[in-house]
């Protein structure tokens, strides 16, 4: 039997005015938008909903934005009767996986989510980190290249495998800008610098894991109603410990994503709904399987209708 898998952004697809169109409609969605003021005792809705731009895009504001907008999206989807047999989530978005399959309550989870980013700024200085995309490289090569370029004392590695030939670096900026030009070296066709405040994924973010670790560890995590599919191996889970454990790896793992997308597949998934702020997963998904399988993007009351309009007839 054809599964759904819900999908839900990280950092990165956030942007001034998100959630605005869902906050002014939809009463539920309104409510979760200002409890997340009142939890974090902090203006994020002012922040969603109108900038600035700079501001919003700080790591510990994103992370609960896009936290926010993209559970009050889904408990939208829920209530009209859309639910995921399987739910994941792009490094951040893993937060939003677990509210969705019912391991964590909204609440905690933003809390969490806003003391990470936090961290993950403290983690490196200014200036020291890096991440760059890497496109057109087969990921063996490029973990080649990495490992060659650590073996001299800087820091690099394989950080977001998002699809083939789109992968990212991350570690210090010597590291990174020596590991592109090897890159290019080998064929790749292009080396993009990311406009990021740190090196995330990477070995260097091991004083935020710790602290992480510390924030998590009095947490109650509940068993997850649909299976997880995590970010550090691409596998599903539903027990507590498991998916609290891997949250904590997460913050220094790689993303395998291309390796998520596949095993949902595996899984007989054959329906992608991207749920929250932008679409770059749903292009990741086409980039990984581009035949066979339907992908959609809900973002705003517009493109929840049209979306729920298409399962239907999917469905039929």
């Amino acid at each position: 039997m054809a599964k759904t898998a819900f999908l839900f952004p990280g950092q990165g697809s956030q942007h001034a005015g998100m959630g605005k169109d869902i906050y002014e409609n939809h009463s539920g969605a309104k409510s979760r938008i200002e409890s997340a003021d009142e939890t974090l005792g902090h203006p994020l809705s002012g922040l969603m909903l109108n900038g600035p731009e700079e501001e919003l895009k700080r790591t510990e504001n994103a992370q609960p934005a896009l936290l926010t907008a993209s559970t009050a999206l889904f408990e939208m989807l829920k209530e009209r009767g859309i639910t995921p047999d399987y739910t994941a989530g792009h490094s951040l978005g893993e937060y939003s996986a677990l509210v969705a399959a019912g391991v964590l309550p909204f609440s905690d989870a933003v809390k969490i989510v806003r003391q990470r980013g936090l961290f993950m700024e403290e983690a490196v200085p200014s200036g020291v980190g890096a991440m760059s995309a890497v496109m057109g490289l087969d990921r063996r090569e490029l973990q080649v290249v990495t490992e060659n370029v650590s073996g001299s004392g800087d820091i690099v590695q394989l950080a977001n495998l998002n699809a083939p030939g789109q992968i990212v670096i991350s570690g210090t900026k010597e590291a990174v800008e020596k590991a592109g030009e090897l890159a290019k070296g080998k064929g790749a066709k292009r080396v993009i610098p990311l406009p990021v405040s740190g090196p995330f994924h990477s070995k260097l973010m091991q004083p935020a894991q710790d602290k992480l670790e510390s924030v998590l560890s009095p947490v109650a995590f509940q068993d997850a109603e649909v299976p997880v599919v995590a970010n550090v191996n691409a596998k599903e889970a539903t027990e507590a410990g498991v998916l609290k454990r891997q949250l904590v790896e997460q913050v220094t793992s790689p993303v395998y994503w291309e390796d998520t997308i596949r095993r949902l597949l595996e899984l007989n998934v054959t329906t992608f709904v991207e749920v929250g702020p932008g679409n770059v997963l749903s292009g990741l998904v086409r980039r990984v399987q581009r035949r066979g399988v339907n992908v959609h993007a809900v973002q705003d009351m517009e493109s929840m209708e049209k979306t729920i309009e298409k399962l239907k007839k999917e469905e039929s």
